[in-house]
């Protein structure tokens, strides 16, 4: 029997090959779609979608964005079909506009891997509508935070909402001089003590804590260079009315990524 989507879902995306990858990551995403009930439609903040403002995808028929090089060849050519939803586009803009966000629903803006990888995964079928939502690396957690929140007061409990970055992601560490690391690679101390340290306080609700993490947490910097990757994790945990965390899955790939993923209710 299905289950309801949570308040708003966090997901490690990985590298663009995930949707090729047997991996304990791809598996979960498989498995929790198959077991969750479809909503009406998904809204994706995804690290791949920058901007100042907060941009909406308005396409009704969103082409695709392959935006990534060195990976298997078959990527390229992979269509992820699922449609837009220009009209919750506009209506998401407005609300944002209202709460005093500089908030607009623009065309061409197809779907980067940060949405078509994982929502293959989840919804193989593409049945869904998808309108995906930028995140600002110049603005801090506390301002994902209340866009999440933000989010929430607009949609309606049928909207799925979902953060799409890395609980960890130094490309660094990943791409050595010798290429992609090994993708079953053992995940060093800096990357597991970060990762234990942010799930600790998710799971309790620390809020606080969690938005001044580049100060407090272990390896903040180390772990997040650049802050794309975790922001859409901030704009989930705005989105949760609980204020607290279930981490749903746990695994790593080429050592520096962990591909933690997390349900807020």
């Amino acid at each position: 029997m299905s289950n309801e989507y949570p308040d708003a879902l966090f997901i490690s995306h990985g590298a663009p090959d995930l949707v090729l990858a047997d991996t304990a990551a791809a598996r979960f995403l498989k498995e929790f779609g198959a077991n969750a009930a479809k909503p009406k439609a998904y809204v994706v903040a995804s690290a791949h979608f920058e901007a100042d403002q907060v941009l909406l995808s308005g396409d009704a028929e969103p082409e695709m964005i392959y935006d990534f090089g060195g990976f298997d060849r078959r990527l390229n050519a992979m269509v992820y079909a699922a449609p837009g939803f220009p009209s919750l586009a506009s209506d998401m803009a407005q609300a944002l506009i209202e709460t005093g966000y500089d908030a607009h629903a623009i065309d061409n803006r197809g779907f980067d891997h940060g949405t078509w990888v994982p929502m293959m995964l989840l919804n193989e079928a593409a049945d869904v509508p998808i309108v995906q939502i930028s995140v600002a690396p110049n603005r801090d957690a506390r301002w994902h935070f209340e866009l999440g929140k933000a989010l929430r007061a607009a949609l309606s409990d049928n909207i799925a909402i979902i953060g799409s970055g890395s609980f960890t992601h130094n490309l660094r560490a990943v791409f050595g001089a010798n290429g992609l690391a090994d993708r079953n690679a053992i995940a060093p101390a800096w990357v597991t003590e970060f990762e234990n340290w942010m799930t600790e306080r998710l799971e309790s609700g620390d809020i606080e804590a969690l938005l001044d993490y580049r100060n407090q947490a272990p390896y903040a910097e180390e772990n997040h260079p650049t802050e794309e990757h975790i922001a859409p994790l901030f704009v989930a945990l705005g989105a949760g009315r609980s204020g607290k965390a279930v981490m749903l899955h746990e695994s790593h790939e080429f050592g520096a990524l962990a591909m933690n993923a997390f349900a807020f209710n």
